[in-house]
């Protein structure tokens, strides 16, 4: 089974990592480049790697928390302003029912509202959501071996056969990438039973790019 991973470029990795394995209740693991916060049953992981932090309106991907009543709701965003985040306008309706969050580096998050039809059943962290055209939800539903779970007006979504978190795009237009982006995705590939051998071109800092000219990274990870 192919693993998603979202790296998140951090001045001070250690202090995000932290924030958000106490948001989602991870226990961090320390590599020599970075930490991680590994996801369960579908859920996506996190990686955070010393780069600089995100340019305001670059091309970029936020994560999407979910709530099962009001109270929860109000509940994640009180903890989550207490350990370090902030309230972020970017356009917001007062009539919209989530909530928007920048973590303590400014990367937006918002806590949604409880009866989300589209979350139901993704656990706390429901959905990564991404700029990005159809070409590149169907390219990804290939790559990690996911179905597609939507697929309507330019707009496209894809989960794990063990369900957990959706990754979602939302269609044209694009906002500009301004060189490299400053979350990336990271597939992690099952080492094959046989041998230690790797592929060439699938592992290491090898790094490519999908259909919309985003950089990901193909990982063997032993288990």
């Amino acid at each position: 089974m192919r693993t998603l991973t979202v790296t998140f470029d951090a001045r001070e990795p250690e202090t995000l990592a932290t924030f958000w394995a106490e948001m989602l209740g991870r226990s961090p693991i320390r590599e020599p480049d970075g930490v991680r916060l590994p996801g369960e049953g579908g859920q996506a992981g996190l990686r955070f790697v010393a780069g600089p932090a995100p340019e305001r309106g670059t091309r970029g991907l936020h994560l999407h928390l979910t709530s099962t009543t009001p109270d929860e709701q109000q509940h994640t965003v009180d903890r989550a302003l207490k350990i370090g985040a902030s309230h972020l306008d970017v356009g917001q309706l007062p009539e919209e029912g989530h909530i928007v969050l920048a973590d303590p580096e400014g990367n937006p998050f918002c806590v949604i509202e409880a009866g989300n039809n589209f979350l139901a059943g993704t656990g706390f962290l429901g959905e990564v959501a991404c700029d990005g055209t159809r070409a590149v939800g169907q390219f990804w539903a290939e790559t990690l071996g996911w179905p597609l779970v939507w697929d309507e007006n330019e707009e496209t979504a894809i989960q794990s056969p063990l369900g957990g978190t959706k990754v979602a795009w939302g269609g044209p237009p694009l906002a500009p990438k301004r060189g490299r982006n400053p979350q990336r995705f990271e597939v992690g590939l099952p080492a094959p039973a046989e041998s230690g051998h790797v592929e060439s071109g699938l592992a290491g800092s090898d790094e490519l790019t999908d259909p919309d000219g985003n950089e990901f990274t193909l990982v063997v990870r032993r288990t």
